[in-house]
């Protein structure tokens, strides 16, 4: 194909344990999908799911025992850090049945959806879009994916994030609103899927602000543990 210039290189992620890298085709982010940090951010029982996206160049990866510089991105004073369970696409399809969603799962990662927290209190203040807050270069730090078949029970596992070394959030799994299988049932029913397409899932209670210095550590049960420095 002739292009006017060359064409960035796609965005992938690392596999544990392989040379082989994920290719990334779109992210998209549930929102408030664990009950406590629903109601830390003003609502409260099941609501219907809602998703927002960032672009797949938005991917941070970080290698597996590694950790990857973040850069403190501009016009905000109060960058969040959101701990998340990705779901790794291996399959797409439209109106996926939620007990057929699972086979669609390639793999899973620990990721970050980090925020630029005053930025969206002002989109939301003026009821306009969050991209500014949500799709910011790198917003997506992620770590190595494991493949499903790997994971082990993700379902009952535990999720957490610790900055400096203090852990700042915790929960199961277990405890989301809207399980894997419903997110991507939900999701199908909104958008043609495809494989390459990451799911981060939403984050336990105890979102909050971090500065230049600090370090982040992420985890999972079962999965390759996520570290960024934000720099």
């Amino acid at each position: 194909m002739n292009h006017v210039f060359p064409p960035a290189a796609s965005a992938s992620v690392p596999v544990t344990g392989s040379a082989q890298r994920f290719p990334v085709h779109r992210i998209y982010c549930v929102g408030r999908n664990y009950a406590e940090h629903a109601r830390e951010m003003g609502a409260s029982g099941r609501e219907a799911p809602f998703f927002f996206m960032k672009p797949a160049d938005a991917v941070l990866p970080a290698p597996a025992d590694a950790s990857a510089a973040m850069p403190y991105p501009p016009q905000t004073a109060d960058l969040h850090h959101e701990v998340e369970l990705v779901l790794a696409l291996g399959r797409g399809g439209s109106d996926i049945a939620p007990e057929d969603a699972a086979a669609h799962i390639w793999g899973y990662a620990v990721g970050l959806d980090m925020t630029r927290r005053d930025l969206q209190a002002q989109a939301k203040k003026l009821g306009r879009p969050w991209c500014t807050a949500k799709g910011f270069d790198a917003s997506a730090p992620i770590g190595a994916i494991t493949p499903a078949a790997r994971a082990g029970d993700i379902d009952d596992a535990e999720i957490t994030l610790s900055v400096n070394g203090a852990l700042r959030q915790s929960g199961r799994i277990a405890q989301m609103i809207w399980n894997c299988a419903e997110v991507i049932s939900h999701l199908s029913r909104l958008w043609t899927l495809q494989p390459g397409d990451l799911v981060f899932t939403g984050t336990p209670a105890g979102v909050a602000a971090v500065a230049r210095g600090d370090r982040l550590r992420a985890e999972v049960t079962g999965l390759e543990a996520l570290s960024i420095e934000i720099v």
